[in-house]
């Protein structure tokens, strides 16, 4: 049982100042307004199997979820997962050169490991709403890094 969703933001900089924001993970809480902390749990340049403890504040809950790199190809894509409440989820950043700027698309999925009846009823009645919400946030992740890349 999956839900995938992707959105695209055109951003006014090259795709190595896009790059340069999405893979500065110790300064995402700074860029992104939802990210409430970051601790890293790796050292390192960002790369294939960097990881983090990143916690947000999402319809009023807190919580922080051990996120890493599981594949990258600089200033391309990159591809973040994590693992979660029996969820596995995925985010994907894509970066392409357009009209002097960058694409930078987000394909986010979240696959239900193992799903119980309940929880196939839950996710049938409130998997829309849920991605909604979800869909406003990484939208509003995708304006602000834009900012900080047009920034730089």
């Amino acid at each position: 049982m999956e839900h995938t969703t992707t959105l695209t933001q055109h951003v006014n900089a090259s795709p190595e100042k896009v790059w340069a924001v999405i893979s500065d993970i110790p300064g995402s809480a700074g860029t992104i307004s939802g990210i409430d902390s970051i601790q890293m749990l790796s050292e390192g340049p960002y790369g294939e199997g960097t990881r983090w403890k990143e916690t947000r504040t999402m319809m009023g809950r807190q919580e922080t979820v051990e996120m890493w790199v599981s594949q990258t190809d600089p200033p391309r894509s990159t591809t973040v997962k994590a693992l979660q409440g029996g969820a596995d989820y995925t985010s994907r950043f894509s970066l392409h050169e357009r009209d002097g700027g960058t694409d930078l698309s987000l394909t986010f999925g979240a696959e239900v490991l193992k799903p119980t009846l309940m929880r196939k009823i839950t996710m049938a009645l409130f998997g829309k709403i849920g991605m909604s919400f979800t869909r406003k946030a990484l939208a509003k992740d995708l304006a602000e890094i834009a900012a900080k890349a047009e920034s730089l």
